[in-house]
């Protein structure tokens, strides 16, 4: 049973039952959800004569449906599947129909008995009726379907809230169809569905021109058209022109020229059809003004409609920039052109009675469709080429009040509306003076760009704006990124970018364009696409007469690509990179230590990272210390400059540290990076020359408390680490929500810490639903890579480990033994052949897996599987363990000082753990991460040799022989300390 009070001091009240619903504390609800209701217009009603437009309008059906019958197929297929949870992008031109083809589903789904919902974008658009909303499947329902539509225009923050409804967690099969006009948000979305709570299965569907059947769909909307006129013989009106054109393609093409033959036909004056788009158009927006001009006229007779004509035409431009708003929000947006309260008042009740809204309440009601109303803007505004539409005088200033900024300088709320119709307008192949407008426009706030959201810079990508204004853009943009605009800033960058290289003169210039690119590229997590950008950018440098003519342009390319290749899986080009790069700087440092030190520390800190992607341990660790030790004497004075790379720096070097067995300074470096980046934080965003190289914010505190969380986990801190688990969850989901090919590697990682610190904590069940989704998360990432026989693909090594977990949560769970045996399958298929590419690092992954599966196995047919381990974890047991000589723990974690075993038991322990040698050093190898050099294993030195020389076993044959654990002095000669290691030795012995 639902219950829901509200109370409303005035205004609206909205709310709805079985579903969430998200609300801006000062803005209302950030989407409206109602169930589908039929809009269509009853059999045999009219519309006013004088606007045949509002027959174009996709909510009224008063064309019949035809044609379409493979994508309604398709629907049908994909709304038919088995699956729970599947969400469709459906996306095609404005004009192609997607939004009658939506209604045409719902409709045919209805019938079918799903439960049919539609979701709007806030308040001031269409909104459903005042009141609660019951969005339940009724008993017997098949499933629900959800439609959105305009989803290419929606924050994608909004869109993934919407998608986290728990409307969709419904035991029924959910559909959710998104409608737009590109596919160019599709990726972010689908992968901030990929990395959300739930898991959907995700599919795009492109609406293609028309093709076939022109003229039958032609014939359709001229008859239903003409119904509605009450023509008799609709076969008497004859196509305007020939209808094999390409912009006859569109379906709203075909159905305004069977409007706009019609509509001729019955006037009977002899006015000869247009026969282009522009021109069909032209006609029925000159039918429009006439009505407004006719209820003009006619107030002289009683109509109560005082508006001219010329102020009506206003109220509908303003209309199309703002979109359906409240009265409130209609008064303050025409106030912008010079309207006074009482003026603007009643120029709305004269609009409204022109263009009556959708919802009670609403005001300013814009055009329909759309590509109509992109149209009215177009001619509207002075400068094209159609006669007899001069264009208002009065329209340019209109678009700049209308956008103008508030006295705090806010952009208005719909400013992200406004600019997506008119850089849609101003495409080349429609309507370029709007180009003009939107220079004009842009040249005086570049900066509106910016606040008019991602989507809003996508669409002007597909302008052809002039170079000054697309630089002037790009100053405003966010010099190291912003989570909610990178999707949209990345193709403005390749806008930008094009019209940068073709006036670049230079390599170096090219090189830099191409660096930005990348940069730009990466941050929308489109890898790939930034890799190759930043090879172009070393391949423009090399290619110059002197390839050593600009070592510092050089040495910042390889940097970049150094960070590019290793977030791609190419370590051996990322060290390859990088290790040129600190040459370079090197040699740079020497000259002007002041200018090229900085860099210089920023390359090893690459390499020491690329050196850890290729298990080089002892390499990278030395390699990191330099960096760090630089970034410390410059933040030491510098402190708002350096401080973000020496968080970062000193993260890096924590988790090599740990990779050492230097388990207390590993975990002080991280938590002193964790301290830096909490400060930078609460003080505000950071900045600083090195921000590009190493950009600090909340994904890398979240890579911080991840590492933490193994850290503080292997020493014996569970609730802590735990803790610290979760919170780099938390931040990894919000940021992957908005970027999630930037940020959902991360968490999977963190995910998969979970999965195995969770069922330790006596959390299965949690701990199995973070391994369930790190499998899905990195099941998709390797699904988007290319294929590559020569080497393991990116994220194959890590779903395969995750897998592997999976199957052996589930089985020590006791529950599912058939999901762990699948588990464990797929983890073999995996492993199998990255061992057949690199047998020495996956064997032991392999042989893992395939226990699993006879586990499993005999867990199914009723067979005792021994319980998990709870403490001879690496990171919990060995790694403090092995590098000590005091205590002794047990499996049942009783604890004994060395000195006080005796002398047999110390014998036996150490035989004990000599027995399991090679299981050690894998868990090591494998929950480290390390290579086994880095555990000072010499190559083809056995793993009883190796333990024979850890301070444990020392100490256990030392009392096993009767003597103290620990010596009185090192072998080398030092007197032992407290706290001493055999490390310590060395660090005061200075050699001249």
């Amino acid at each position: 049973m639902s219950r829901q009070v509200f109370h409303v001091e005035s205004g609206y009240g909205y709310g709805v039952v079985g579903a969430d619903l998200h609300v801006f504390a000062d803005r209302g609800p950030v989407y409206l959800l109602a169930e589908y209701r039929s809009t269509a217009l009853p059999a045999g009603r009219r519309v006013p004569p004088g606007q045949p437009s509002r027959l174009l309008n996709s909510r009224y059906e008063v064309v019949d449906f035809t044609g379409r019958e493979h994508e309604r197929a398709a629907l049908a297929g994909w709304r038919d599947t088995d699956e729970e949870l599947s969400v469709l992008w459906l996306h095609g031109p404005g004009g192609q129909g997607k939004s009658r083809l939506a209604a045409q589903v719902a409709t045919e789904s209805a019938a079918a008995g799903w439960k049919v919902v539609t979701a709007t974008h806030g308040p001031g658009t269409l909104v459903p009726s005042p009141g609660s909303h019951d969005v339940r499947p009724g008993p017997g329902a098949r499933g629900l379907l959800l439609i959105v539509d305009y989803a290419d225009r929606w924050p994608l923050t909004h869109l993934t809230w919407l998608l986290g409804n728990k409307l969709l967690d419904l035991p029924l099969p959910t559909r959710v169809l998104l409608l737009a006009r590109s596919a160019s948000a599709w990726p972010a979305v689908r992968g901030a569905l990929e990395g959300g709570e739930r898991w959907a299965e995700t599919r795009d569907l492109a609406l293609e021109p028309v093709d076939e059947g022109r003229e039958a769909m032609f014939r359709t909307a001229r008859d239903c058209f003409a119904a509605r006129y009450g023509l008799r013989d609709p076969g008497a009106v004859e196509p305007p022109g020939p209808l094999d054109g390409p912009e006859f393609g569109l379906v709203l093409a075909l159905h305004m020229a069977a409007l706009v033959a019609v509509d001729a036909y019955t006037r009977a004056d002899d006015l000869t059809p247009p026969r282009d788009m522009a021109g069909l158009s032209a006609y029925l927006l000159h039918r429009e003004a006439a009505h407004w001009r006719r209820r003009y006229e006619n107030h002289r007779e009683g109509l109560d409609h005082p508006t001219p004509p010329g102020e009506l035409r206003r109220a509908v431009f303003t209309a199309v920039l703002t979109g359906a708003t409240p009265h409130a929000d209609g008064v303050a947006a025409l106030g912008r052109l010079g309207f006074g309260t009482e003026s603007a008042g009643r120029l709305l009740d004269d609009h409204r009675a022109c263009y009556p809204p959708g919802e009670p309440g609403a005001v300013l009601e814009p055009l329909y469709p759309d590509r109509l109303a992109e149209d009215f803007l177009a001619l509207t505004l002075p400068g094209h080429p159609v006669g007899g539409e001069p264009g208002e005088p009065w329209a340019r200033d209109a678009v700049r009040g209308l956008l103008a900024r508030d006295p705090a300088g806010a952009a208005p709320g719909y400013a992200g509306r406004a600019l997506t119709f008119l850089a849609a307008a101003a495409t080349p192949r429609r309507w370029p003076h709007v180009a003009g407008v939107l220079a004009e426009l842009l040249g005086a706030d570049p900066a509106l760009a910016v606040d008019a959201g991602g989507a809003a810079l996508g669409a002007l990508a597909e302008v052809e704006l002039a170079a000054p204004v697309l630089e002037a853009v790009a100053g405003t943009l966010p010099e190291l990124g912003q989570l909610d605009l990178d999707a949209g800033i990345a193709p403005f960058a390749e806008r930008l970018s094009t019209v940068r290289l073709a006036a670049a003169r230079t390599p170096r210039e090219r090189a830099l364009v191409l660096q930005e690119l990348g940069f730009r590229l990466a941050r929308a997590g489109r890898r790939e696409e930034a890799l190759t950008a930043s090879r172009r950018a070393v391949e423009e440098l090399r290619q110059t007469a002197d390839p050593g003519a600009d070592p510092a342009g050089l040495a910042a390319a390889l940097g970049q690509l150094a960070e590019q290749a290793g977030r791609t899986g190419r370590r051996a080009e990322s060290v390859r990179a990088a290790r040129e790069a600190v040459a370079l700087h090197r040699r740079l440092t020497r000259a002007d230590p002041v200018m090229y030190e900085p860099e210089l520390a920023v390359s090893l800190s690459q390499l020491g990272q690329g050196l850890l992607r290729q298990r080089r341990g002892r390499e990278a660790l030395a390699t990191m210390e330099r960096a760090v030790g630089t970034f410390q004497r410059l933040a030491a004075s510098e402190p708002s400059e350096y401080e973000p790379a020496l968080a970062i720096s000193l993260g890096n070097l924590g988790a090599l540290l740990w990779s050492h067995r230097r388990w207390a300074d590993g975990r002080q470096a991280v938590e002193r990076a964790v301290d830096i980046l909490r400060q930078r934080m609460a003080r505000g965003p950071a900045g600083g020359g090195l921000g590009r190289a190493l950009t600090v914010e909340e994904s890398d505190l979240a890579a911080l408390l991840s590492n933490l969380a193994v850290m503080r986990w292997s020493a014996g801190q569970r609730p802590q680490g735990v803790a610290a688990a979760e919170e780099s969850a938390r931040i990894c989901r919000r940021a992957a929500e908005v970027n999630p090919a930037a940020f959902e590697p991360e968490l999977a990682r963190v995910l998969h810490d979970l999965s195995r610190f969770l069922p330790e904590s006596g959390r299965w069940r949690d701990g199995l639903n973070a391994g369930d989704e790190a499998v899905t998360l990195y099941r998709r990432r390797l699904a988007q890579t290319a294929e590559d026989t020569t080497g393991p693909r990116p994220y194959e090594a890590e779903l395969a480990r995750s897998l592997r977990r999976s199957a052996w949560s589930r089985i020590h769970a006791g529950h599912e033994p058939a999901v762990a045996r699948a588990a464990a399958d797929e983890a073999i298929g995996y492993y199998r052949r990255l061992v057949g590419v690199r047998s020495s690092w996956f064997r032991d992954g392999l042989r893992d897996a395939l226990k699993a599966r006879q586990a499993a196995e005999d867990r199914a047919a009723g067979i005792p599987v021994e319980p998990a381990p709870r403490t001879w974890m690496a990171e919990e047991h060995w790694a403090v363990l092995l590098n000590q000589d005091e205590i002794w723990q047990d499996a049942q974690n009783n604890r004994y000082r060395l000195d006080s075993m005796s002398p047999a038991y110390c014998g036996n322990v150490a035989r004990f753990v000599l027995r399991q040698a090679d299981e050690i050093v894998h868990l090591l190898v494998e929950h480290l991460g390390i290579a086994p050099d880095a555990l000072g294993l010499r190559q083809e030195e056995r793993a009883t040799v190796w333990l024979e020389r850890q301070p444990l076993l020392v100490a256990l044959r030392r009392r096993a022989r009767g003597l103290d654990a620990r010596p009185a002095h090192c072998h080398c000669g030092y007197p032992v300390q407290p706290d001493w290691h055999h490390e310590h030795c060395y660090p005061g012995i200075v050699v001249d």
